[in-house]
């Protein structure tokens, strides 16, 4: 049941995001939830090949990596997107300023 809340939270927040910069509104609430999973599955591959040549003895059937994958999946969307957010603030190009910027002369 957390993982759907976390699924819609994650989805939500990067839909709002684009449709604010008026990009793909689906890509990036698709590419949030990719960041999330994938960035569990890299580390959860790294801890695998961690337990394999140091023997540290992990059990990953247990709760504990599940719920180590949360706060590694959330905090990648939260940098990814911090990073889109600050990038597209620079890039952004108000239309309607734009549009009332034709008429005027600058000199």
């Amino acid at each position: 049941m957390f993982g759907i809340i976390l699924i819609y939270w994650v989805g939500k927040y990067f839909y709002q995001l684009a449709i604010e910069f008026n990009k793909s509104k689906w890509g990036f609430a698709v590419l949030g939830l990719a960041t999330y999973y994938g960035s569990q599955l890299i580390v959860g591959f790294i801890l695998a090949v961690l337990n394999e040549i140091f023997i540290l003895g992990l059990d990953f059937e247990g709760v504990g990596i599940n719920l180590l994958g949360i706060p590694v999946g959330a905090a990648s969307c939260y940098f990814l997107y911090n990073f889109l957010e600050k990038k597209w603030k620079r890039e952004y190009v108000n239309p309607l300023t734009e549009i009332e910027a034709i008429g005027t002369s600058n000199e």
